[in-house]
């Protein structure tokens, strides 16, 4: 009687044909996902948008596409034809930066109101020239898993002289 070679002799070594595509599958959806996040397809993806009124030019670059955790940016560029001489004034629906952690505006508002669905910014009109610039420092909470819709707006007074609308999408 002679014994056998290997312990493994019965055992069946042969792959199922599905088991090999099911592997072949689940690697190129992790090369997918990774090539993703190498290109920065799941990263911020920011939009510009603006909006004109007589004399007055709006415009907001902004996260389009973000993550919790990001950094994003929250620009507001004013343009107006013969300058500035009052208090710039700025509404933006309230809700909408609810979704950021802050380090503040630059530069700082002299008075921030909040009524039940508006957030007005007033600031000091800049020494000269016709433009006006207002960043946010913020990044999206972490706890945040909507987006938000918004409308900014430069006043005069308690009417809006020029507005657009804006969309920050979260994804997971």
């Amino acid at each position: 009687m002679s014994l056998p070679r290997s312990s493994l002799h019965d055992v069946d070594t042969r792959t199922p044909p599905h088991a090999l595509w099911v592997r072949r599958g689940f690697v190129l959806v992790l090369a997918a996902f990774v090539a993703a996040g190498l290109s920065g397809v799941l990263g911020v993806r920011t939009a510009t948008t603006t909006a004109t009124s007589e004399d007055w030019r709006l415009e907001l670059r902004h996260a389009a596409v973000a993550r919790a955790g990001l950094d994003v940016p929250w620009e507001v560029t004013i343009e107006h034809v013969g300058g500035f001489t009052d208090d710039v004034v700025l509404s933006v629906t309230g809700d909408y930066l609810d979704i950021y952690e802050t380090q503040g505006f630059a530069p700082e508002p002299v008075e921030m109101v909040r009524d039940g669905s508006t957030l007005y910014l007033t600031f000091a009109p800049p020494p000269a020239g016709e433009t006006f610039v207002v960043s946010y420092d913020a990044y999206i909470q972490p706890a945040s898993q909507r987006g938000a819709k918004a409308t900014l707006s430069v006043l005069d007074g308690d009417v809006p002289v020029v507005s657009l609308d804006f969309e920050t999408r979260l994804l997971p």
